[in-house]
């Protein structure tokens, strides 16, 4: 659980750094145009606030009873044989799922994250000469990276010390008794490191299966605080009125990839429904926030746009990391998979339908 620990303490202090580091670079930003900044707000037949308000009171219990549903709905069907982590139906929804998260990625987050990065409310120099919110993905893709390879060489350091212990035989004993104890021994020595050998895998692939779903669960935090507070704070009801249909749809299946995870986790019940619970509560709270600060928030502000364009860039690299090689991978180059050609199609299938579905989602929201 240190290593777990660490995970959290090494990317938040990354987040708050990059965010803290370009926020400074916002006090040039008096060289934007401020009409070309309203210009980008939209329609202004989209922008009642009264009509806005309704449809966040909507979006608040909408969003939170979908996010529920979709990572608690793992967890509760584990007792059905047929759902079972160890069933082809699970593995195809983990891929549905797995779809729908790297299509969040590539599709929701980082485009978001290059419209607020390149905004003309921002300074040409550096912003629009530079490709910033590409860049800090690639650094948060490779941090996980570092961060998931480190805790596994951590353990497998630990677990190297205890292999290759002998027992010393006394000198002169080569009776046969004494040969027929030693192969009794060896026998029995090859019989434990074998079984060593299968509990020190089980313990590195559970150990492996908590740091994916802890650091997916911080991508998806991330994310769902900023794209609620934005909803909270907007005032735009064309926006927010299909942001609802989107956000429900979204939080549903990357609720069950990240419930998945989590089961397979085998954290504790204490920690488990912890999980459900910040998952469940983050966008509704980001929109709650939004609500509360809408009259001293900019959305067009340089600072607003720093900081939620780098949050959105360092999630975006991290769901891309996660979806494609912690998910993905993971399932694809599997021996469940592998030794199942039908599954190992319909697996396929299953991203693409999720993928598909999540990038239609991009046309509204």
């Amino acid at each position: 659980m240190a290593s777990s620990k660490a995970c959290y303490k090494v990317i938040t202090i990354t987040v708050l750094l990059l965010s803290f580091t370009f926020t400074s670079l916002a006090g040039n930003a008096e060289n934007a145009d401020v009409s070309e900044c309203k210009a980008e707000s939209g329609d202004p037949l989209c922008h009642n606030n009264k009509e806005a308000q309704k449809l966040k009171i909507i979006a608040i219990p909408s969003i939170l009873v979908a996010s529920m549903i979709g990572v608690s709905l793992p967890l509760l069907t584990r007792s059905i044989p047929a759902l079972g982590p160890d069933r082809d139906m699970f593995v195809l929804v983990k891929c549905l799922a797995s779809g729908v998260i790297l299509a969040t990625g590539f599709m929701h987050v980082l485009p978001d994250s290059v419209d607020d990065l390149t905004s003309k409310c921002l300074p040409e120099d550096p912003w629009r000469k530079f490709p910033f919110s590409t860049f800090i993905a690639m650094v948060s893709a490779l941090l996980v990276l570092m961060i998931d390879s480190f805790a596994m060489s951590a353990y497998a350091r630990r677990t190297s010390k205890r292999e290759g212990e002998v027992v010393p035989l006394e000198n002169g004993s080569n009776s046969v008794d004494t040969q027929d104890e030693i192969q009794t021994l060896e026998n029995g020595s090859n019989s434990v490191e074998k079984q060593e050998k299968v509990n020190d895998n089980k313990t590195s692939q559970l150990l492996r299966n908590k740091v994916i779903a802890q650091i997916l669960e911080l991508g998806i935090v991330v994310h769902s605080v900023v794209i609620g507070l934005a909803m909270g704070a907007s005032d735009n009801q064309c926006t927010i009125r299909s942001l609802i249909a989107a956000l429900c749809f979204h939080q549903l299946f990357e609720g069950m990839g990240l419930g998945g995870s989590i089961l397979q986790a085998q954290f504790k019940s204490k920690t488990n429904w912890m999980m459900v619970f910040f998952f469940s509560v983050t966008t509704p709270f980001g929109i709650v926030l939004g609500m509360a600060i809408q009259k001293i928030y900019d959305e067009t502000s340089p600072t607003a746009l720093i900081v939620v364009g780098v949050l959105n860039a360092c999630s975006a690299g991290l769901l891309i990391y996660m979806a494609l090689v912690n998910l993905l991978a993971h399932e694809f180059f599997g021996p469940k998979i592998q030794g199942n050609m039908k599954l190992h199609i319909l697996g396929y299938v299953a991203v693409f339908i999720g993928a598909g579905a999540m990038t239609l989602m991009a046309k509204w929201a």
